[in-house]
């Protein structure tokens, strides 16, 4: 059967619909975090964004819970960054970065020091026994050097099992993070690189498709030809049209989505490094290519954002008594009024924890486009 192509405003709203952005829905932590695949977890609170944004009735108490008990993991990740996943996925998608993690150099460091996969799984039942509280960065070379004598730099060598083996331990800081991360070890890859990519495409395309391989190499740091091979080897994955003759893969879900009748999508503001953003190599279907400097800095920030229709039309800052909006699109009264329901929302989230959340990124407020502060949420 023929299916439409894809236009981009279809795209963009298929993109809200999967990314729970077109509608906040009534489920659990866990399930929208493994809903959305992973989520940006750089900054502590834009993981509590990402799903004040994406839940229904969100509760940060119910993160803190979810981070304390270990149900959501935050560790490096996809791109060696920090996310935050269901803790059933860190095996699979551990295993899929594999040959990343080798090609980084990180497994050299494991096997120049002679631990090998088994040895590594030794050293860390030794350091669950030790470890009965989380260690920061200085304790962890020290515990090395102990522990692994043969070892001539410990602090490289924990660069590298940070990578492959630890996760972020929560703390007693408003958003479950500090600034001074601590660890705790964590489940290990699973042995089977090839069945983990194909997951992680799979489920890359549920988040985040219909997509490209570049969209997929951008958002995982994979090498193409490793989720081109992938691909073959998967019967549910299917080629369908997109913008322009381009041709975009997803998950054979049954009947053609191009056409579906697109709702009216709701504005949202984004914390820094939502997911969404950075989900692709032409972002042009949530990011118009104009903004795209204004809103991903060169030092790699990604700025706090208004979305309207799915679209990035705007940034924004936290004050002490609203939040401030610099628009880089025209933003008409009803939109206005939307954004302003939306940012008294935000400003309760804010109110016990960080009202003025991510102020110390400031500095890019400055080199802005010109324009005025429309302040809402007052």
């Amino acid at each position: 059967m023929a299916v439409t192509s894809w236009t981009r405003e279809a795209l963009t709203h298929e993109t809200m619909v999967r990314q729970g952005l077109s509608s906040r829905r009534p489920v659990g932590v866990v399930d929208a975090v493994r809903s959305a695949l992973a989520l940006q977890a750089q900054e502590p609170a834009a993981l509590y964004l990402s799903l004040w944004n994406r839940m229904d009735n969100f509760d940060p108490s119910d993160l803190d819970r979810a981070l304390a008990d270990g149900a959501i993991v935050k560790a490096s990740l996809l791109r060696f960054t920090l996310h935050a996943v269901d803790a059933n996925d860190i095996p699979w998608v551990r295993a899929a970065m594999q040959s990343r993690v080798r090609d980084a150099g990180y497994r050299n460091v494991l096997d120049d020091t002679g631990l090998t996969p088994k040895r590594v799984d030794q050293l860390l039942k030794r350091l669950s026994k030790v470890m009965a509280t989380p260690h920061d960065n200085t304790d962890m070379e020290q515990l090395l050097a102990e522990l692994v004598p043969e070892s001539d730099d410990p602090a490289r060598l924990w660069s590298a099992l940070r990578v492959v083996a630890f996760r972020h331990a929560p703390t007693t800081d408003p958003w479950s993070f500090g600034r001074r991360p601590a660890f705790l070890p964590c489940t290990v890859a699973t042995d089977d690189e090839a069945a983990a990519t194909a997951e992680l495409v799979r489920r890359y395309l549920t988040a985040f498709g219909p997509a490209t391989v570049a969209d997929m190499a951008q958002f995982t740091i994979l090498k193409r030809s490793a989720l081109r091979e992938a691909i073959a080897s998967m019967a549910d994955v299917v080629a369908v049209s997109g913008p322009d003759g381009s041709q975009l893969l997803d998950v054979d879900g049954g009947d053609p989505r191009p056409d579906t009748e697109m709702t009216t999508l709701p504005p949202r503001l984004l914390g820094m490094w939502d997911s969404v953003l950075l989900a692709y190599e032409d972002r042009s279907r949530v990011i118009p290519d104009e903004h795209r400097p204004h809103v991903i800095r060169r030092n790699g920030d990604v700025l706090p954002t208004v979305l309207v229709d799915g679209v990035v039309r705007g940034v924004w800052r936290a004050s002490a008594d609203a939040i401030e909006v610099r628009a880089l699109n025209a933003l008409d009264d009803a939109t206005l009024d939307d954004l302003d329901h939306e940012a008294r929302q935000l400003r309760r989230l804010l109110a016990d924890r960080e009202p003025a959340v991510f102020s110390r990124f400031g500095g890019w407020w400055d080199r802005l486009p010109d324009g005025p502060t429309i302040a809402i949420g007052s």
